[in-house]
């Protein structure tokens, strides 16, 4: 609970402060200091804080009495400053002819919130070629984009339950489940890229980029991927027959010819 309340923009002790205040109608300065077990002084001044703040309420005596203001009221008012204040920057910086880039990141949390941030500012199409194992991570994002109108289609390594209208699944050939990193691309507007892996060890890591070079490479990976299922679908013994259950008889011949690995 204090580390949400510190993303509304409380220091820790202001939090634990209004914690103290919530679970009474009024305290004192004094009683909310014995509560959270702090200096009298660093708490006066976290109570001062939260009242300029608009987070908490003063009444003026002998002692000052302090309550909490109820968090839905709280979280209104935010959402509201937060509405304006990013009314005013969308009106106000004019947004650039976008130069092509590439940006490195590392980090479980980190690429977690680059993904989250270009999945929620897509605006027609969202295109996403990830492992089963590691979808779920994705979905509560997609669904929400699907809600908004985007065109969303996920193609997984591996079968997948999920509620989002265009699923499918790739074939997962035995080979490649030696890999020790999950490779997945997610593609938005067909603009905006980001490629990365995840894997054990630390060794998560991915690229974003608007290049064209790039974006043209994953939807061309996409075309092929799709219509790939496609002629499965419409020629799978047939393929079978020629080129074995796993394509088995190509990768050798590619091995020969192009000393694929």
């Amino acid at each position: 609970m204090i580390d949400r309340l510190k993303k509304l923009g409380l220091s820790e002790l202001e939090a634990r402060c209004y914690l103290a205040l919530h679970e009474e109608s009024s305290l004192s300065g004094y009683e909310v200091a014995k509560r959270v077990s702090v200096s009298r002084t660093n708490v006066y001044a976290a109570l001062r804080s939260l009242v300029d703040k608009g987070v908490c309420r003063a009444a003026e005596g002998e002692p000052v009495m302090y309550g909490a203001v109820p968090i839905a009221q709280v979280v209104r008012m935010l959402r509201s400053e937060f509405d304006e204040n990013a009314d005013s920057l969308v009106r106000e910086l004019k947004p650039q002819p976008p130069a092509a880039a590439f940006y490195n990141w590392t980090g479980e949390a980190n690429i977690r919130l680059s993904l989250r941030r270009m999945i929620v500012n897509a605006e027609r199409s969202i295109v996403v070629d990830i492992w089963s194992e590691d979808f779920p991570e994705l979905e509560p994002l997609l669904l929400e984009a699907e809600a908004r109108g985007v065109n969303v289609v996920v193609i997984t390594l591996g079968q997948v339950r999920s509620s989002l209208r265009n699923v499918r699944t790739h074939k997962r050939m035995e080979m490649w489940l030696l890999k020790d990193a999950r490779d997945y691309y997610v593609l938005c507007d067909w603009k905006d890229g980001f490629i990365g892996s995840f894997g054990e060890g630390g060794r998560n890591a991915a690229l974003e980029t608007n290049h064209p070079a790039v974006t043209h490479v994953l939807k061309q990976a996409f075309e092929h991927d799709v219509m790939m299922m496609d002629i499965e679908r419409d020629l799978g013994p047939e393929l079978d027959r020629r080129y074995g259950s796993d394509y088995e008889k190509l990768l050798e011949r590619y091995r020969k010819e192009y000393a694929l690995e």
